[in-house]
């Protein structure tokens, strides 16, 4: 077995992913607006988000995701989020985190070593599809080593400016592949879905 890596991320557009569910999310490097995703309550996005996520079987996420996760999601199993606080309180959680004294407390939790590309291809062997959420920083590093196979954006009509990006300028330079057509809601956010492919941006002079 072959398994994918599918990074799932909320991204303003001007591509800012930090902090997006609430005040005390992420306000690290000083970040004014964590909690920015809160004026867009909406259910057709929601269901798009539920419906991703039926294929997981595990979770790849950073540090202060997890800690974040961990102290929201097992107190969250029932109600409108049950489904998928069920989901992620059972599958297997690794976390990406180079401190070996921190606990991991939440049930199924592993920690995730320094060598991140052997760790992804161990991953590979267990799991069909492996989701990372969230996790600015760990994204950062799989775009910069190409290791990840889908990245699916939701991105919401926001300018903010300032904050941790989607990408940055340690990213692998790379095509990537539109899977399925945009969606957007009345709102105006968009849902985006792109597999990564090894083709390589091209370059060259536009001639009549």
């Amino acid at each position: 077995m072959t398994g994918r890596i599918l990074i799932d991320l909320f991204s303003t557009l001007d591509g800012v992913a930090q902090g997006p569910g609430g005040t005390d999310e992420d306000p690290s490097g000083g970040f004014a607006f964590s909690g920015w995703q809160a004026g867009y309550p909406s259910s057709s996005m929601g269901e798009t988000v539920s419906k991703g996520m039926q294929g997981l079987d595990a979770l790849l996420l950073g540090r202060r995701t997890y800690d974040i996760f961990a102290a929201y999601w097992p107190h969250h199993t029932d109600g409108p989020s049950g489904e998928i606080g069920r989901l992620f309180d059972r599958v297997p959680k690794y976390v990406a985190t180079r401190n070996d004294d921190l606990a991991l407390d939440w049930q199924n939790s592993h920690r995730v070593g320094s060598d991140l590309a052997a760790e992804i291809a161990e991953l590979r062997t267990r799991h069909r599809e492996v989701h990372v959420i969230g996790s600015v920083d760990l994204v950062h590093s799989l775009l910069a080593e190409g290791l990840f196979d889908e990245l699916t954006l939701w991105v919401y009509p926001i300018l903010l400016g300032a904050g941790k990006k989607v990408f940055d300028d340690g990213a692998l330079p790379s095509v990537l592949q539109l899977i399925e057509p945009p969606v957007a809601d009345s709102d105006g956010v968009m849902l985006l879905r792109y597999s990564r492919t090894d083709r390589v941006p091209a370059v060259g002079t536009f001639e009549d």
